[in-house]
């Protein structure tokens, strides 16, 4: 699988890039928020790429933070939502304000998005609750990997997101000091 791309923007469209990487072309389809923030034709980008999948089709998926790829994956996961509505959620809102809008239970700001009904929102609310960090802004598979953990060593789930999101901001970010400094942490909170 292809996990991220730097190239020269060869062609800019309203849906995609044309990124080539020594000498090879990609195509890769991008949220509208990435196609506003890069530069223009022939200059040079970085992107985190979600390579999709499926017996007849390869399409890349690409964004400008690891936030915004772990978003898309989780809105793919929800049963009867593919790639196009997962990328119109992220053309529609920051990776940040959709978390908050799922784990708040906003219908209303999902079905502002296009493409995204009322019955779909919901269940994207249904699938997807509780299961995006509270702070979309240090996703990271650490992150995910530590949380994981630790909701299975028993730890209730605003416990550990509020050891992790603590440790954030004191810059711990490797699996082994997440885990390490968080037990720490919940062993306190115990007490």
């Amino acid at each position: 699988m292809i996990g991220s791309l730097r190239g020269k923007i060869l062609r800019k469209k309203p849906d995609m890039l044309l990124v080539e990487v020594n000498g090879v072309g990609y195509e890769v389809h991008c949220p509208i928020s990435v196609l506003t923030s890069i530069p223009g034709e022939g200059q040079s980008v970085f992107l985190f790429i979600y390579t999709h999948v499926r017996e007849d089709i390869l399409q890349l998926y690409g964004f400008l933070k690891e936030e915004e790829r772990f978003i898309f994956t989780k809105v793919l996961s929800v049963s009867g939502v593919g790639p196009k509505i997962a990328l119109a959620a992220l053309s529609g809102l920051s990776a940040e304000k959709f978390a908050t809008a799922v784990n708040s239970n906003d219908i209303d700001t999902l079905t502002a998005i296009p493409g995204i009904g009322k019955k779909t929102a919901s269940r994207i609310v249904l699938e997807l609750k509780d299961k995006l960090p509270i702070s979309a802004s240090f996703v990271n598979r650490d992150y995910e990997d530590a949380l994981s953990a630790l909701l299975n060593l028993g730890y209730k789930r605003t416990d550990v997101i509020h050891a992790l999101e603590e440790l954030n901001k004191k810059g711990v970010s490797d699996i082994e000091s997440l885990l390490r400094e968080s037990l720490k942490y919940l062993s306190k909170t115990d007490q």
